[in-house]
């Protein structure tokens, strides 16, 4: 049997036997003879160094090879090992001069309670940004207008990181103003959700802007195992977006769903949106972080949201 190129979409191979393929996915070509003999002796003796083993005696059935093939067996010779880290993701990617922590929640409302929850939310929300016994504060809230409908945004930080979470969590306990606007609350919610994030250390940290704006939230839900690299490309390719003022934040999850990302951006209206974007393209670079960035993402999501009357992000 003649091996030509194996692995490319367009080849089948039929082996003869295990040895005449393995040999091929080794490197060699040519025929082997079932009948192991001098000529072959050596690429065997190779075979079973690289830790190939497979039966002489069973022959195999033909096989398509597709260089897309993620399980094909020979591939493994060939897999990039990645070296192992002694710092956290979290350690490599986030801010080292500040311990903030942010958590962003999803309130889905019925549509009908909406207007009620916002005003619910406007009144009690800002007693605890402005109330210094409290570690946090209000970084934006918002209304989405496009991607879930009646759904309200909140993103919070925590300065001081987990131990200023607890201590926020700890103290809302007992605080009753709170804990009856929970109550009435969840009489609006169809569900809700939450994260807790750190910033990207590349990305800027979100300040309060004045308005009018519109804000889109990117969601990104990676590879696992892609976090690292994800970086690596925005971090250089961050410098496209800073032009025009519209990059505002950029997050990865710490608990909740994993491997999520978030890239938060301010634009003054949809045409400037549009606008802004399409100048990116046109920037040497951009298209290269987009390539290599893509293959990476398992979903992306993204809403465009109106902020509350109270949010510091307007």
């Amino acid at each position: 049997m003649q091996v030509g190129r194996l692995g490319s979409p367009e080849d089948t191979v039929c082996p003869d036997d295990a040895v005449s393929l393995s040999v091929a996915a080794a490197g060699f070509h040519g025929p082997v003879s079932r009948n192991v003999g001098h000529e072959a002796k050596g690429a065997w003796e190779l075979l079973r160094f690289l830790g190939l083993h497979m039966s002489l005696s069973t022959p195999l059935s033909c096989r398509f090879y597709s260089k897309d093939s993620e399980g094909s067996w020979f591939r493994s010779l060939f897999v990039h090992k990645v070296d192992p880290r002694k710092d956290a993701h979290s350690t490599l990617l986030s801010k080292k001069e500040t311990s903030n922590l942010y958590k962003i929640q999803f309130h889905n409302v019925k549509p009908e309670c909406l207007d009620a929850y916002n005003s619910l939310t406007e009144a009690v929300l800002p007693k605890l940004h402005l109330d210094e016994d409290y570690p946090c504060s209000l970084v934006g809230n918002w209304n989405t207008w496009y991607g879930e409908q009646d759904q309200a945004v909140h993103l919070w930080r925590f300065s001081g990181g987990y131990p200023a979470l607890m201590d926020c969590m700890n103290k809302l306990k007992t605080n009753k103003e709170y804990l009856e606007f929970r109550k009435e609350r969840s009489k609006m919610l169809l569900s809700r959700r939450n994260q807790l994030l750190l910033e990207f250390s590349f990305w800027n940290e979100p300040q309060p802007r004045a308005g009018p704006n519109i804000y889109e939230l990117r969601t990104y839900k990676l590879k696992p195992g892609t976090m690292i690299e994800w970086g690596n490309n925005w971090a250089r390719a961050i410098k496209y977006r800073q032009e025009n003022q519209e990059a505002v934040g950029g997050f990865f999850s710490q608990i909740g769903e994993l491997y999520v990302v978030h890239h938060l951006w301010a634009y003054k209206d949809l045409q400037s949106r549009e606008e802004t974007r399409n100048a990116a393209w046109r920037k040497r670079g951009w298209d290269e972080n987009v390539y290599y960035t893509v293959p990476l993402v398992r979903h992306m999501e993204s809403r465009i949201m109106i902020p509350l009357k109270i949010s510091p992000l307007q």
